[in-house]
């Protein structure tokens, strides 16, 4: 019997060739591979001089400084920290 690559009834003749797919290119699993990541991401902003900060606000806030953002081309944090800015230089004065 000929083997033929189309031919899907006889499977195991081609059980033991390879796929193409994607090269497997990191040995970690995927869940390592984000903690790896992500601590690289915290150490590259702190020495870029940043800082994380988390807090909680009201979907209608939310919702708002999204839009803001939107409007400006803005990303979310850097609207939200050139708001800061402004209220803290108009402390100041």
């Amino acid at each position: 019997m000929a083997k033929e690559i189309t031919d899907l009834t006889t499977i195991d003749l081609f059980s033991d060739e390879r796929r193409p797919g994607r090269p497997k290119t990191n040995p970690n699993p995927r869940s390592v591979q984000i903690k790896i990541n992500k601590r690289n991401q915290v150490k590259r902003d702190r020495n870029n001089g940043l800082k994380r900060i988390e807090f909680k606000v009201h979907l209608s806030l939310f919702e708002q400084l999204e839009q803001l953002a939107k409007t400006q081309k803005m990303s979310r944090s850097e609207l939200i920290e050139s708001l800061l800015i402004e209220s803290l230089a108009a402390q100041v004065k």
